[in-house]
């Protein structure tokens, strides 16, 4: 069993190597390769609705960081976790100062700042638990952001020492607050042109 384990164990540069030619996108977790979409991970393919609130936050988050020595990610970049035991694509990445990369293909930030998922009832549990976990390796991370998509409600885990602060907004009068790039989205514009549950 465990020479099968060995034999299995994809380093972080093979997986780099094959994700850069690869025509569908993978996520790396210690050793093994897991694309988008395989069910054991729970993950399943994007939906309008993610796509919407993924879009929201980079317009609102890029327009007001646009005169900031700051950059906003969608979807397509990778982020390596601690020391390259994960590399995982966040649905909106923030850096502030100088983005550090893997290499000079400038695909695989080092040094995020805020990272935020847009959840769904199939990839929840692994956002929150073992996603989070690699997030926490990173060490320029500074809050990790969860935004439901089903229901008005956003999540954000902030960074204090060796602990996570976690502050929740459900009304459509709040703003999200992210206090390490300082920058508030109001949760109307997170959820524009969403139709949600009605309740609060």
């Amino acid at each position: 069993m465990a020479s099968a384990a060995k034999r299995n164990y994809i380093t972080p540069e093979e997986y780099l190597a094959r994700e850069r030619l690869a025509e569908t996108k993978s996520e790396y977790y210690d050793g093994q390769i897991w694309p988008l979409g395989e069910p054991i991970r729970g993950m399943a393919g994007t939906t309008r609705v993610h796509n919407l609130i993924s879009g929201n936050l980079f317009r609102e988050i890029s327009s007001q960081l646009k005169d900031r020595p700051c950059e906003t990610y969608i979807g397509d970049i990778r982020v390596r976790g601690k020391p390259g035991d994960s590399h995982t694509y966040p649905d909106v990445v923030v850096v502030c100062g100088d983005p550090r990369f893997e290499d000079d293909q400038l695909d695989t930030l080092s040094n995020p700042d805020v990272i935020i998922e847009v959840l769904s009832p199939s990839t929840e549990a692994w956002d929150r638990g073992g996603k989070f976990h690699y997030y926490q390796q990173v060490a320029s991370l500074k809050e990790y952001v969860l935004v439901s998509q089903d229901r008005r409600l956003v999540e954000s885990y902030t960074r204090q020492g060796d602990q996570w602060l976690l502050r929740t907004w459900n009304r459509s009068e709040e703003s999200l607050r992210l206090t390490s790039v300082v920058c508030e989205i109001p949760l109307r514009e997170i959820y524009f042109m969403v139709a949600l549950d009605p309740s609060p």
